[in-house]
This record gives C-alpha cells, sequence and structure tokens, in this order.
C-alpha cells in the first residue's frame, strides 16, 4: 500500500527536479484526503485568522496612544461568552451522536445551537445599546471604534455559521433523505467551525479585557 505524503513532504517537492517528475507521473491523486467541504473550511479559517491577526495588530500599536480611554466590560459580555462555550459543548455532544447514528438527539441539539446562536447575537446588540446609552459612541474614542468593530466581525462570522447550520439541520432533518456518512461529516464540520468562533471570540474578549 502507498504510503501518504505528508503536508511538509509536498511542500519540500521539487517539481523541477527529473526524478520528482518521474514520481509525479506515477501519482494516483491521492495526496491530500480531503473533501471539499473540509478544504473550504480550512480555507475560510485561515483567511478568517489572518485577518483578526491583523486586526489585533493594529489595536496592540493604537493602544499605546494617549488617547486611548478603555471600555467598560458590561456583565451581559460574560453572559455572552458563557452562552458561546454552552454551545460548543453542545456541539461536542452532537457530534457524538452522529457517530452513534442518533439523529433524532442530533436534532434536538442542532436547534438548542441555533437558539443559543441567536441568544448570543440578541446579546451582543443589547451590549451595543447599553453602551451607546452609556455614551461611548463609535466616533468618541479609538477603543470605542475597535470594539464596535470586533464584535460587528465576529457576529457576521457566527451569521455565516448560521447559515451552514441551516444547511446542516435540512441535511439530518428527513430521515428519508439522510445519507448517514455525509450527515456525520457536515456535522463535524459546522462543529469546527462553531469551535473556531469561540477561540476567536475568546481571544478578541480576552484582548479587549486585559489591555
Amino acid at each position: 500500500m502507498k504510503k501518504k505524503e505528508t503536508i511538509f513532504q509536498l511542500l519540500t517537492q521539487k517539481p523541477w527536479d527529473p526524478a520528482q517528475a518521474k514520481i509525479d507521473n506515477m501519482h494516483d491523486g491521492e495526496t491530500l484526503n480531503l473533501s471539499k467541504g473540509k478544504l473550504g473550511l480550512r480555507y475560510i479559517m485561515i483567511v478568517s485568522s489572518i485577518f483578526f491577526s491583523l486586526f489585533i495588530v493594529t489595536y496592540a500599536d493604537r493602544l499605546v496612544f494617549a488617547d486611548w480611554q478603555q471600555m467598560p466590560e458590561p456583565l451581559l459580555l460574560w453572559f455572552n461568552t458563557l452562552i458561546l462555550f454552552i454551545s460548543s459543548a453542545v456541539f461536542i455532544s452532537t457530534q457524538f451522536a452522529a457517530k452513534n447514528n442518533q439523529f433524532e438527539k442530533v436534532k434536538q441539539k442542532l436547534l438548542i445551537i441555533g437558539y443559543l446562536a441567536l441568544a448570543f447575537l440578541i446579546g451582543q446588540f443589547l451590549v451595543w445599546l447599553q453602551l451607546i446609552n452609556l455614551g461611548y459612541y463609535v466616533s468618541t474614542n479609538p477603543a470605542n471604534a475597535y470594539f464596535y468593530v470586533f464584535t460587528a466581525l465576529h457576529g457576521l462570522h457566527l451569521i455565516g455559521g448560521l447559515i451552514y447550520w441551516v444547511m446542516t439541520i435540512r441535511k439530518v432533518w428527513i430521515p428519508s433523505d439522510i445519507v448517514v456518512a455525509n450527515a456525520k461529516h457536515t456535522v463535524d464540520l459546522c462543529a469546527i467551525y462553531w469551535h473556531f468562533l469561540l477561540a476567536v471570540w475568546v481571544v478578541l474578549f480576552g484582548l479587549m479585557l486585559f489591555s
């Protein structure tokens, strides 16, 4: 059986080398065992990570200036963070249910995740209203602007996650249409993206909290 090449081996290949060209001509087309969905998800996560990293770098550079005034952290932000942790934990149990072909449980847990996601978005909107009522407008201070940009971008990514959540719901909801392997794969992809959103939020929230 042919041994699969690692990503490092692929990156260090020399396609112009005659010896490597001979190997490439014998290639069976299965070097990377990734589905289109998983490959696309990795691409989205990498691009999003780079995007957020650039914002974090500019945030770190900007907060050293004298006009930077730290915003308060409303208690509701902590509650919203807890919601994300709970939804991520529910997704882990959803993955286990899908692996055991317990699709009735998968349906129930996906609905819970949807409600939690909506609760988070509503909670973030209420945080905005609370801060605006206290006079923390976008244009008042650079710290305010970064807070609203960070939370808005994360919210948009979560809305994107809800779109994929709807696609997942459609695949597991009607039993006659369930292709078990495909349904499990879709649940896994949705869960991975959800855990990614939690990780991004923890980084952003920690940055805003301790800076």
